[in-house]
């Protein structure tokens, strides 16, 4: 019994040691499109989708998102906010403070209705960024 009780004791010693992480995810961006504000606080249309060759990581462990073009932006997450998924898309969001310590929403939408395919957008308050991605190893 005492040989049993050890067992189990370290067995769950075992399983409670195992380190607890948030997941890293690597995105390729393949296109950007950008709209703006103009004077009268209008937005413009989105742009024609340009040639982007660029790797987006989320890294849940360090609360951060980077994306690495030319001029490297780093965002760091203040918030997560709660899943939404409807049968068209489903949706991740988060709250930010760029390298300049501007806050912006960045959102991870899933366009099921798409055949899955991916968008990551960059929104502050006078710009918004949309990149077209998919999942890198």
């Amino acid at each position: 019994m005492k040989y049993l009780r050890l067992l189990l004791l370290l067995g769950v010693l075992v399983v409670g040691a195992q380190p607890v992480s948030a997941q890293k995810y690597r995105f390729k961006a393949s296109s950007l499109s950008i709209m703006d504000r103009d004077k009268k606080g209008q937005w413009s249309d989105w742009s024609e989708f340009k040639p982007a060759d660029v790797v987006i990581t989320l890294d849940g462990d360090k609360d951060r998102i980077v994306v690495h073009s030319k001029d490297l932006q780093l965002y760091r997450i203040t918030a997560y906010y709660d899943k939404i998924a409807n049968d068209r898309e489903e949706t991740l969001g988060f709250e930010c403070l760029d390298n300049n310590g501007e806050m912006c929403v960045i959102l991870l939408v899933t366009r099921k209705d798409e055949g899955g395919r991916m968008q990551f957008y960059i929104n502050y308050r006078d710009l918004k960024m949309v990149y077209n991605v998919y999942n890198s190893k």
